[in-house]
C-alpha cells in the first residue's frame, strides 16, 4: 500500500493484561477500536499483551501459550486492521517449530496483511526477566516497513537498552520507533531504586529520539503480576510518545489504562535532522569496532 504523507496518529495501548488470554486479546481489540475512534491510524500494544508476563519463571508449561504466525491473534486483528483501515503492531510469544521460539512482533498493515515480522534480538535473563529460557535471539535484523499510514520500524523491550538497534532501525528508513515493552519494579526494589531504573528506562529512549531524529513510541503495560505466587513484578506503565527533539509529548500514569495519541509530523522530522545533522556527520569510516564484542 502507498504511504498516506497527509496525516498518521500515532497510539501507544498501556493495558492491564490478566490471566486470560482470550480476554486479553478481546481487550486489546477494544483498545484499538478506541484509539482508531479517536483518530489514530498506527497503533502499538504491549509487549506478549495476550498473557501476563510468565517470564518471571523457567516453567515448560507457558510454552503452550505460544502460537505461530500467522495464527490465532493475528486472525483477530488482521480483519479489524482492515476494517478500520490502520495499522497494528502486535507483539506475540511465536511457535516457529517445536523447540523453537521467539519473542515476535507482528506488523499488520491498513488492509490486514501480515506486513512483517520483528524478532525481539536482546534477550535479558534476570531476576524475574528470565527469557533466555523461553526465546531464540531474533534472526531477521532491523528492518523498517513503509505502511499504509507511516514508515515504521520496531523493537522488542530489552532492545530498547541498545543505541545500535535504535541506529539501524532508523537507517532503514523509519521516521518512527515503536517499542512494544513489559518492564517494571520487583516490589522489594522499587523504593530504593525505582526512580533510577525508570528514569535511565526513560533517558535512553529519549537519547535513541535525539540521536536519531526520530519518533519514539513506547507501549507498557500496568498492574501487579504474580502469576506463579512470586512477588511478582509492579509495571510500571508509563508509556509514553518522543518526538525528534527529545521532548516527551504523551505520558501515561503509572496505574490506569490508556491510550496515547500524537500526530507524526514529517515536515518537524526533517527540520530536526537538518538542524542538527547527526547523520550526515556520522563517521562510518571509524566506526568498525562496534562490531566486536571488546576492544584492547
Amino acid at each position: 500500500m502507498a504511504v498516506d504523507t497527509q496525516k498518521a496518529v500515532l497510539a501507544v495501548a498501556q493495558m492491564r493484561c490478566g490471566p486470560d488470554p482470550a480476554a486479553n486479546l478481546a481487550r486489546a481489540c477494544d483498545m484499538v477500536r478506541d484509539a482508531a475512534r479517536r483518530g489514530a491510524n498506527v497503533i502499538c500494544l504491549p509487549e506478549l499483551f495476550r498473557t501476563q508476563y510468565f517470564c518471571q519463571v523457567e516453567d515448560h508449561k507457558y510454552f503452550q501459550l505460544a502460537e505461530e504466525i500467522p495464527g490465532p491473534s493475528t486472525a483477530a486483528l488482521a480483519p479489524l486492521a482492515k476494517e478500520l483501515s490502520v495499522v497494528i503492531v502486535a507483539s506475540l510469544f511465536e511457535r516457529r517449530a517445536s523447540g523453537l521460539y521467539h519473542n515476535t512482533a507482528a506488523i499488520l498493515d491498513a488492509d490486514g496483511s501480515l506486513m512483517g515480522r520483528y524478532r525481539k534480538m536482546h534477550i535479558p535473563d534476570d531476576p524475574l526477566y528470565y527469557e533466555k529460557f523461553y526465546f531464540t535471539p531474533g534472526d531477521l535484523g532491523f528492518h523498517a516497513w513503509k505502511t499504509a499510514h507511516a514508515h515504521i520500524g520496531v523493537c522488542v523491550c530489552w532492545d530498547q537498552w541498545y543505541p545500535e538497534a535504535a541506529r539501524l532501525t532508523a537507517l532503514r528508513g523509519a521516521h518512527v520507533l515503536f517499542y512494544p515493552t513489559a518492564i517494571g519494579w520487583h516490589p522489594g526494589e522499587r523504593l530504593q531504586y525505582g526512580h533510577q531504573q525508570h528514569d535511565a528506562w526513560e533517558t535512553i529512549q529519549r537519547g535513541h529520539a535525539i540521536a536519531n531524529g526520530c519518533y519514539v513510541a513506547v507501549a507498557n503495560r500496568i498492574g501487579h503480576e504474580a502469576p506463579d505466587g512470586g512477588p511478582g513484578i509492579e509495571f510500571w506503565g508509563q508509556s509514553f510518545i518522543v518526538a525528534p527533539d527529545g521532548a516527551v509529548v504523551a505520558r501515561a500514569d503509572v496505574t490506569d489504562e490508556a491510550i496515547l495519541l500524537h500526530e507524526l509530523d514529517l515536515d518537524f522530522l526533517e527540520r530536526q535532522r537538518t538542524h542538527w545533522p547527526f547523520l550526515r556527520d556520522r563517521r562510518v569510516d571509524a566506526y568498525e569496532g562496534v562490531g566486536q564484542r571488546l576492544l584492547d
